[in-house]
């Protein structure tokens, strides 16, 4: 699964996924010339302080302090290497943070729940399947359709999110597909090659038929992270997928984890995952 995808550090991004963010970031904003000292012998980046706190990865974050969203002790920071002591008081956006313990949860989600915090709609949400899992506020890493079942990973660490999501770490996704008829041999080597859907290349990391299955049974490997990419590339062949089981994510398996049912991480899987290039 190799893939390359350019990544902005630009203001957008910050905005998107910044579950904080309570404006944009000030296009303009007064310098403080008496701002804090910061001991650069001890205490925590700035980044890396907003960063454990959830709010952003330290990319990110670098971005929000250059543009004034950052204060400690009442004054505005802007300095990139700015050291967090441990009696400050830090504010993003006029809302004060602190860091907190990283959590990390893998769900195996079942149908008919949407990847999402909240539904206006009043449609169930994977939240509510994860809602006794941590007493941190923690976030899906990507999604998966409401019709799609299978691994989904929780956590409040922005940085290990952000890796997990963009297609330069090569993060593995397994999927079994159903689908509603048996898949041509033809057809099969087809997805072997270039598969162009809607105008863009996908790469398809592997792909086969499920040992001891109907030839109806696949199985896909792919790292495109595009909305309802694994149901598209078989519609764009005449195939209709009923079931779509997400059954391998970053390493990780449904192993003992039933449907609907959630698990935290070990160490071991923490730092395996912290480890990926």
């Amino acid at each position: 699964m190799k893939a390359n995808k350019n990544s902005s550090r630009g203001r957008q991004e910050g905005k998107k996924s910044t579950p904080l963010n309570r404006k944009s970031p000030k296009k303009e904003f007064k310098k403080i010339k008496e701002a804090p000292k910061s001991d650069e012998s001890s205490g925590i980046r700035l980044n890396k302080y907003i960063a454990n706190s959830g709010v952003c990865s330290r990319r990110e974050a670098d971005t929000y302090i250059e543009h004034g969203s950052v204060e400690v002790n009442g004054k505005l920071v802007t300095e990139m290497g700015y050291k967090v002591q441990p009696n400050d008081t830090v504010k993003f956006d006029g809302t004060s943070i602190t860091p907190e313990q990283k959590k990390y949860v893998l769900l195996n989600k079942p149908k008919n729940y949407i990847t999402t915090m909240d539904d206006d709609r009043g449609r169930k949400t994977v939240m509510e399947l994860i809602a006794n899992a941590s007493k941190e506020r923690i976030y899906p890493v990507g999604r998966l359709d409401r019709n799609t079942t299978g691994l989904l990973l929780f956590t409040n660490d922005g940085d290990l999110a952000k890796k997990l999501t963009h297609p330069k770490h090569n993060v593995r996704k397994l999927y079994h597909a159903s689908l509603d008829k048996k898949l041509d041999l033809r057809d099969l080597e087809k997805l072997r090659g270039e598969v162009i859907i809607e105008g863009r290349k996908v790469f398809i990391d592997a792909v086969s038929y499920v040992d001891g299955q109907p030839k109806s049974e696949i199985g896909i490997e792919i790292h495109s992270g595009r909305n309802r990419i694994v149901r598209k590339i078989f519609e764009h062949l005449g195939y209709k997928v009923n079931k779509l089981d997400r059954v391998i994510f970053a390493e990780l398996t449904k192993k003992n984890l039933p449907r609907g049912r959630w698990r935290e991480l070990t160490n071991l899987e923490v730092t395996n995952l912290q480890m990926m290039k």
